[in-house]
């Protein structure tokens, strides 16, 4: 047999297993077991993890913000925050995993996590700390909100957030010399579950528009199905009027001041939604602004979404990092275990102190936070 026979060979195994597990995944989330009331927990346990880069000191300071808003409910012992330590860059190459087994161990401990950015290494196998995470705790819709209220822009994000490009991205096959393919995954199950999510929020919150955000014309069998699977969800809500999108098409729309302000909730496979999200934070003032949810039946995570800036650490900038994004983030999290009144006030306080000046270091920031608090 010669080299390429047993290229093809080898790859129709590796095909077969990854067809295998998503198949056994599909079952887990049939049969998965109810969702945690998250409000009625009588003590709630935050894990917090500080990241790569910028992120121990953006966690640092959220911390010191958090300890100040809810003192009361963390001297009741009612709150618990955990630092969870190890998550970082050299930890994970060192031990071989996305998320080493004693940290991944320590996080299910927790009820809900505020993260920090985590680096990813570039090429190799190792896939993301995010992705795993995602995985792992079964985070399948990550939820984005984004304000300017001044521009009658008001929208929210549901990217679903185990699937996709995302779930098969580090497990495709090569022909060295000759290609590469990766793979992409949509299944039943989760894309329902997304689509849900979508229309319950819309339902809960008096939002009349969803926008169901593909590829459809181009990646028939995956984007065409959660497209279908949408529609068919859809039909459960009668007063929310649902519309299909191109991706491409969308990306220009946001931008375009003649048509943006009808858009409420948007609806996204995992890749467009990442891409599009940094987009409309962008809009909002830049991705410091904005914070992300990725929640599931038994476990959330709460981070701000852009990355670790590895660029501001090596060049001696990392503490001007902005916390403000990983803070919209953690009042996210409030309004998720049912804290509003906290969260209205770090929200409140977040608008009051502005954007943070370039010159003023995250601690000041937080120093400013606290004095509003």
């Amino acid at each position: 047999m010669n080299t390429i026979e047993n290229t093809i060979d080898n790859a129709i195994q590796h095909y077969r297993a990854l067809l295998e597990a998503q198949l056994a995944r599909t079952e887990r989330m049939q049969n998965a077991a109810p969702a945690k009331d998250f409000k009625a927990l009588p003590v709630v346990t935050v894990g917090v993890i500080d990241g790569d880069g910028i992120g121990p000191i953006i966690t640092g300071q959220s911390m010191r913000v958090l300890q100040a808003l809810l003192k009361d409910e963390i001297a009741a012992g009612s709150l618990i925050l955990k630092p969870i330590e190890g998550l970082t860059i050299e930890n994970r190459l060192a031990k071989g995993e996305a998320i080493p087994s004693d940290i991944l161990a320590e996080i299910k401990t927790c009820d809900v996590l505020l993260k920090g950015p985590t680096e990813t290494p570039k090429g190799g196998t190792m896939e993301s700390a995010n992705v795993a995470m995602r995985r792992e705790l079964d985070l399948y819709a990550n939820v984005r909100p984004v304000s300017v209220p001044e521009k009658n822009i008001d929208w929210i994000f549901f990217r679903e957030n185990t699937e996709g490009e995302y779930a098969l991205g580090s497990k495709g096959i090569e022909v060295p010399g000759m290609l590469t393919m990766d793979f992409k995954v949509t299944t039943v199950p989760g894309t329902k579950r997304i689509a849900r999510a979508a229309f319950e929020y819309a339902k809960n919150n008096g939002k009349h528009y969803v926008a169901v955000v593909t590829k459809a014309n181009i990646m028939k069998k995956t984007d065409g199905m959660f497209s279908a699977l949408c529609r068919e969800v859809a039909a459960e809500y009668p007063g929310i009027e649902v519309e299909d999108w191109y991706i491409d098409i969308m990306t220009a729309k946001l931008v375009d001041e003649n048509i943006r302000s009808k858009f409420q909730v948007f609806l996204l496979p995992n890749l467009y939604g990442d891409i599009i999200t940094d987009e409309a934070a962008q809009i909002q003032g830049g991705v410091g602004t904005a914070g992300s949810a990725n929640i599931g039946d038994q476990y959330a995570m709460f981070e701000a979404i852009h990355g670790s800036a590895p660029r501001m650490i090596e060049t001696g900038r990392g503490a001007f990092a902005n916390p403000a994004s990983i803070l919209r983030a953690a009042a996210m999290l409030l309004r998720h275990i049912a804290r509003t009144e906290p969260a209205a006030r770090l929200d409140a306080a977040l608008d009051a102190a502005g954007d943070k000046p370039r010159e003023m270091t995250a601690e000041a920031y937080a120093d400013k936070l606290i004095e509003i608090l």
